[in-house]
This record gives C-alpha cells, structure tokens and sequence, in this order.
C-alpha cells in the first residue's frame, strides 16, 4: 500500500473515531398549555417541543413516553408484578396480588394522543404501551432543530405508584411523568425502556408550562412560579385572577431540567425559606397535626443541602420543593413527592435527604438509571449515609456511618438470592434482590473505593465527577476514568467484579505463631473478590498499629486515609491465597490482632477477621 495512502487514510479514521467517541447530548424546550378537569380528574394538553439533535447521526425517528398507560390492568407492569408475586415491589400488589388488576375502569391511566406535527406537518405515530413511535417526514440531520406540536388529553390515574389520583394521605392530584415525554438519544440509541415501575431517563430540557385549574386549588411543582400574585398560596398579596369558569392559570418555568412535576391540592400550604449559598426551599403539604414535624424539619434540611454543596458540589438550581404527594418518596426536577405523615422526626428527615440527594444523581448528573441504577440510588444512599450520620448522630459510637449498609449487604448474602448490580432496573426478578443491588452495593461501591484508595482521594474524585459531569449524562466509565486518574491505581478489576457479578470479599485471619521477639501471623483470601488489606495490632496499653498490604492490581498504593497512618508491606498478589507478616511484638505485648479495624471492608464473614490475644 502507498505510504501516503495510509498516513491519509490513518488521519481520516483518526477523525471518525474521535467524532464517534466524542460526548454530546440532546436538547428539548418544552412550551405546554394544560387544562384541568379537576372534578372528573382529566386533562388536556397542547405542547409545543423544539428539538435539538446534537448527535452525529440523522435521526429518521423519534420516541415518546407515556408513562400513564401503565397504569391499568393487563398493562405490562401489571403482567410483571403478577409474574413476579411476593417478590415484586411490594407497593404495587397486595399479598402478591397485583393492585393494578383491580383498578376500576374510569380510573385507568390513559394519555390519548389525538396528533402530532412536525413543522405544521402531519405524522405517523404508533403507541407501544407506555412508547410511542414517531416516525418523522423531515430526517432530522446533525446539529439541527425541528418543532413538534401535539395535542392530548389524559386520564389521572388511580393511584397506584408516584403518580395519580387522590393518594392515601388524601393529596387530590400527584402529576409525575404526566405528559408525552421524548425520549433521551445518546451513543447507545435511543432509551426507550417500557414503564414497568422503577426508573426513567430523558433530555435536558427548558420548560414553559401554564396549567389552567380550579381557582381553590394550590399547586407545587419544581421550577420557577412566573404569576404568584394571580394565585393561591404563594404570596399574601395575591388578587386571584379566575376566567368565566372560576380557573386560575398557573406558569412555571425550568430550565436545564430533565422533567416537570407538579401536584394540586385544595388544602395546601405553602412555606418558605432560603439557606445560606444555597436553594431556595419550598413545603407544599397539607399543615396539620399530623404533619407537625415538617416544621421541625427545616434546620435538618437546611443543613443537608449545606452539608452536600460543602462535600460534593454547589446545587444548581434556583429552588427545591418537598411536596406532600405520591407513594412514598419520588425525586423529580427541583422537586420531590414525598409523603408527609412522618412517624419521628429521623424519619422524615431520612426521606428528605434521600430524595434531596436524588437531586444531585438523578437530576444533576443524570444517569440513565434505568440502565445503571446502582450509580442513581447507589450514589444518593452514600450521601445518605454521610448526612445523616451528622444529622443525627449515632447514640453508640461507630466506626464509620456506613457500617449498617455493609450488615444489611452480608446478611442478604447469606439468602442466596442476590443478582448483580449490573441487570437493568426493572429486570430483577426480586424486589429485594433490586435494592440490595441498586442501594446498598452501590453505596458500598463507595465505601469499598474509599478503603482501596483513601478517604481523602475518594473525597477528590466525588467533587471532580460532579465538577466534570453536571448537567451531562456520565455512566460508570466517566466515574472510573476520574477515580483512576486521582488515585493513579487501576481499578477496573473492583469494578468488574462488585457490579457484574455476585462475588463476595472474604478473609481471615488464618494462624498466629508467636515467637520470643515478634509474632508471625497467616491471613487468608477466603472469598473470590480480591482486595489490599488494612491489618492492624492492639497493644496491651490500647495502642493501635496499622499496617497496609496493597493489591497487586492497583499497581499503585494507598499513601494515606484518614483511619490513621499505616506502614505499607510488600503486596499480595491476586493470585495467591495466604499472606504472611510479621510484627515486632511478643504474645504479651499483645491485645488484639485483626483485618479492617475501621470495618469499612464488606468481608461477608467479619467474625474470622479478629482474633483476642489471652
């Protein structure tokens, strides 16, 4: 071949790959007329969506959400939960049974597409259950815009999860994933996984939504409230502008936000109050003697998001509001539906830093959780972890605030029903085999990071990915890259077997041998996760020495971590099962020798990891 042919041709790929492997991400503007039927719980819409396609393909297609057409029986979240019986998500059955089979028929959830448009023309649609296909007459090439305009109305569902009609706290309308929503295209195609009842994933997207609804009624959303003097229950001094049928129009407005939720109750009160370099903060919910703790909540709320901005990164947003409605707790755009009826105060706190937290996963750096929900609720269960344990400080003291999500870890072990981290969201085949998988393995991905490389570099790395990758789409190779750059180790082998597989850690401290001037101790790799270890001796007179084995897969050691100075041994390949060290301290000089005494390691057997010196 011609040496310049090929220096031309090298070039040419070289430009292809990198426009192949360079990050880009859509971009929507939404422009939303909605009118409430609020007695017979229906609606109708008109949306106005300006597209943006920054990928380097043409698109001759488009997908939308329709999150409500789940909600009925026979829908595929219905067959699902009914195959899946006591396993599934025990919020949507009862006893096993499927709550969605009995929903009455007027209240099945329902968005009706009457048409859609691109650019004044006519298209081509077809509803997948809760996907519907678009197929476009204008390809939508690279780096260009369309407009598409539509017309729905939509059935309030009956309330069954996150969304619906009059939840069981007595909260009229919960509107969550309530309009035709496009679905987000990246390097992996489109996301169009049905709603079967976990996770969703979308654009960024600026907002412009005027809901027109009963003058009584008190609406919270997240965004940005344009008109408060026109309406109910944000300003003292508002004159309620009502048309001939008795509605007040309500405009919100959001930019850069993934969705736009928003829940109306006649009952509603609406509080207020700003944190220090920090969001604005809204409670939406129905004050009574029952909800007397949201009152007592606000300096604990106060302090997360101050805790969160310290330790990870500066909230984004304008506002956050905590509304009273949905199932449970659901995080949205600037906002989260949570149920208010708290039984003690730690309790209703714990929600509201969950979902809080959401705010900086699932909102700020949006993971496709549908794909990856360990990194969603992994991530925020972590943050949970670290506020609450200042929040609300444990009465016994500790090792470390993440000791119980390491107990809750082993003891699912023990079931034999765990599924790897790495399955889809909604196809594991146990509830709890989900949350143990998605929450607490990817809380203790963390951890484990932490104990490999450091505290101090685990603290790097956290601020870095938020600083990198706000306002994007990262997925676990952009966290990887940015871990391994920090700690200068290689870690691919960790992540590989903590999120792929069912792997456990497992050592031991296998044999002592004590001699006149030292004590040689055996420990043992018992499990199929290799890991350095961090061993350490107890003197007689309560003083402790730490020691680090590195991992020969790192290739590069801890240095420091904020459990104490260690000395760094000779490593321990992966390949080999026993390790053997020697310390400079006789049997009577001993107190207690063991692995991991800052209980960070989640070794599925701790009970062998400690031996008492008699």
């Amino acid at each position: 071949m011609n040496k310049g042919f090929l220096v031309i041709l090298t070039f040419v790929f070289g430009i292809l790959s990198a426009q192949q492997n360079a990050y880009y991400q859509q971009f929507a503007k939404y422009k939303m007329d909605i009118d409430v039927d609020a007695p017979n719980f229906t609606y109708k819409g008109a949306q106005t969506l300006t597209y943006t396609n920054n990928s380097p393909d043409e698109l001759n297609v488009v997908y939308f959400h329709l999150y409500w057409n789940a909600f009925k029986p026979g829908s595929m979240m219905d067959q699902r939960v009914q195959n899946q019986g006591k396993n599934g998500d025990s919020r949507l059955q009862i006893n096993g049974i499927s709550r969605l089979a009995s929903i009455p028929k007027g209240e099945e959830g329902a968005q009706n597409i009457h048409w859609i448009k691109q650019n004044g023309k006519n298209l081509k649609f077809e509803v997948q259950e809760t996907i519907m296909k678009v197929e476009l007459n204008t390809p939508l090439k690279p780096n260009s815009t369309t407009t598409f305009t539509m017309e729905w109305d939509a059935v309030i569902p009956h309330q069954i999860r996150r969304a619906g009609r009059n939840n069981r706290e007595g909260i009229d309308m919960t509107m969550t994933q309530w309009y035709p929503k496009i679905a987000e295209y990246d390097y992996d195609g489109w996301a169009t996984f049905d709603y079967i009842g976990r996770e969703f994933h979308a654009p960024f997207s600026d907002f412009d939504v005027s809901i027109k609804i009963d003058k009584d009624y008190v609406i919270g959303a997240g965004g940005t409230l344009e008109n408060p003097l026109d309406v109910k229950g944000y300003d003292p001094k508002a004159n309620i502008k009502a048309d001939n049928k008795n509605k007040a129009t309500w405009r919100w407005t959001a930019k850069n936000l993934l969705d736009f939720a928003w829940a109306a109750d006649r009952d509603y009160t609406v509080e207020e109050f700003t944190i220090l370099d920090g969001p604005k903060v809204y409670y939406v919910y129905q004050k009574s003697e029952k909800t007397k703790l949201w009152e007592e909540s606000k300096p604990y709320v106060t302090k997360f998001f101050q805790l969160m901005n310290a330790a990870f990164g500066q909230y984004v947003y304008p506002s956050y509001s905590f509304i009273q409605g949905g199932d449970g707790g659901m995080e949205y755009g600037m906002c989260t539906m949570i149920l208010g009826e708290g039984r003690s105060l730690e309790g209703l706190v714990g929600l509201m830093v969950h979902e809080g937290g959401h705010s900086y996963n699932q909102q700020i750096l949006a993971y496709n959780e549908s794909v990856r929900p360990w990194m969603d609720e992994g991530f925020t269960s972590y943050y949970d972890d670290y506020v609450m344990h200042q929040l609300f400080p444990p009465k016994e003291p500790v090792a470390n605030p993440f000791v119980g999500s390491i107990k809750s870890y082993v003891n699912f072990t023990k079931t034999g029903k765990e599924e790897p981290a790495v399955w889809l969201a909604d196809h594991h085949d146990d509830g709890r085999a989900y949350s143990i998988a998605s929450y607490v393995k990817g809380d203790l991905f963390l951890v484990q990071l932490g104990y490999i490389m450091g505290e101090q570099n685990l603290s790097l790395v956290m601020k870095e990915f938020y600083s990198q990758w706000k306002l994007k789409h990262p997925t676990d190779r952009d966290f990887m890259h940015i871990a391994q750059k920090i700690s200068g180790m290689d870690l691919k082998w960790f992540h590989h077997y903590w999120i792929n597989t069912t792997n456990t850690i497992d050592y031991a401290v296998k044999n002592i041998e004590y001699g006149t001037a030292s004590t040689t101790i055996t420990l043992e790799n018992k499990g199929k996760i290799p890991m350095p270890v961090d061993f350490s001796v107890m003197t007689k007179d309560k003083k402790v020495i730490n020691y680090h084995v590195p991992l020969n897969m790192t290739h590069t050691w801890k240095s420091k971590d904020i459990y104490g100075n260690f000395t760094t041994l000779n490593y321990w390949p992966w390949t080999q099962k026993e390790y053997t060290v020697t310390v400079p301290y006789t049997k009577d000089q001993l107190s207690v020798v063991g692995i991991d005494f800052s209980q960070r390691m989640a070794d599925v057997n701790p009970e062998d990891n400690f031996v008492e010196v008699k």
